[in-house]
């Protein structure tokens, strides 16, 4: 779906929501039909429902359910990726097999992943409506997969996360720190990019927009896969070499410096750049107590979460890199990053690794003649 078909003519993204709760899809329809540029089109209880509502009216974007009777939504994805690949977006909630399962629909073609709208403070209603919206709006510009690349087992500044000060570039270290931010489509996009280094790779810290709970199974798989080890960050948690940290969802990860050591901070605060964790706040951490020392990258996503803060890492002397087009499923992260000048290099996918390693290697007064 492009941008211009959806967004310029004033057509609203229809929806077809899957799920057999019935409470689900009254809930989850009254979010949507909230948001002026979406509208739900209709729902099905099954996947068997749902393949006939699609004949009657094709969607922009599928809500799926997991766990449903007659057919699972793992078995009604893989088919509606090989016959007519939607954008759709899982609907979990967020139970442990739950999340197991949604790893593989993400491995399988979804876009991306929502927790079922539940009750809770008008502050929680209102975050869930923010992201169940945003993830929508994000899918019906996302490029579908046909077919599985693998198969294994309101809006506020990062000020009010940052606290204003000089920039404190490492001076007596030269060890590197690699900042990777990504949403939509990042799951597979982080998969290839953290395949492809060594063992030895420099210390990492990655933001992906994902749903709490998620971020734990999302970082086991991964270890699982790299050469790397990846987990999920905890508060106070060293960065160093061989060490991937993924930012558990529904928290803010930063990384701090003491002395020659760096570590992050994990901590609660309002949604930043419409986002929890924010790229946003990582990156402006990382310009702040890394700077000259620092590589970041940003990869596929909808949004501008991450644009500010690449800028000022770039101002920092920290080396940027963003993914192209060609390879994103969503252009939109990059692209307000390219548009803000705080990229200096844009690459495919597959080339990313190989430039981060070739960034880290070089002192940093010879990252942009060199690298």
């Amino acid at each position: 779906m492009s941008e211009t078909r959806i967004g310029a003519t004033g057509r609203k993204i229809g929806v077809l929501i899957v799920d057999d709760s019935a409470i689900v899809r009254q809930a989850l329809t009254e979010v949507i039909n909230s948001d002026p540029a979406l509208e739900v089109i209709a729902t099905a209880g099954d996947p068997f429902i749902a393949a006939e509502r699609i004949r009657e009216r094709a969607p922009d974007v599928i809500t799926l359910d997991i766990e449903m009777p007659r057919m699972d939504g793992l078995t009604f994805l893989s088919k509606l990726m090989a016959q007519h690949p939607f954008p759709v977006i899982i609907c979990s909630s967020l139970a442990g097999e739950d999340c197991e399962s949604t790893l593989h629909a993400l491995e399988q073609g979804a876009v991306d992943v929502i927790q079922k709208p539940k009750m809770g403070t008008r502050l929680f209603l209102e975050e869930s409506r923010v992201r169940i919206c945003d993830a929508i709006r994000a899918a019906a510009r996302a490029r579908p997969r046909t077919a599985p690349r693998m198969v294994v087992q309101p809006k506020l500044s990062a000020d009010v996360m940052i606290a204003k000060g000089r920039s404190q570039a490492m001076l007596q270290t030269t060890e590197r720190v690699v900042a990777v931010g990504a949403s939509t489509g990042g799951t597979e996009a982080l998969r290839v990019f953290l395949e492809a280094l060594p063992g030895d790779a420099p210390g990492m810290v990655i933001v992906q927009h994902m749903p709490e709970k998620f971020t734990a199974a999302f970082a086991a798989r991964l270890d699982g896969l790299c050469a790397v080890t990846v987990k999920e960050a905890e508060d106070g948690d060293t960065v160093v070499r061989g060490r991937v940290l993924i930012a558990p969802g529904n928290k803010h990860t930063m990384l701090k410096r003491s002395g020659a050591r760096y570590y992050v901070e994990v901590r609660d605060g309002p949604l930043v750049s419409r986002h929890r964790p924010s790229v946003d706040v990582l990156f402006r951490s990382v310009a702040r107590y890394a700077g000259r020392n620092a590589v970041g990258v940003i990869l596929t996503g909808m949004g501008d979460d991450g644009a500010h803060g690449m800028a000022e890492m770039k101002e920092a002397g920290a080396y940027t890199i963003a993914q192209d087009e060609a390879t994103s499923v969503v252009f939109g992260m990059p692209n307000e990053a390219i548009k803000l000048g705080g990229v200096e290099k844009v690459l495919p996918l597959e080339r990313i690794a190989r430039e981060v390693l070739s960034a880290a290697s070089l002192p940093p007064s010879a990252q942009r003649s060199g690298g």
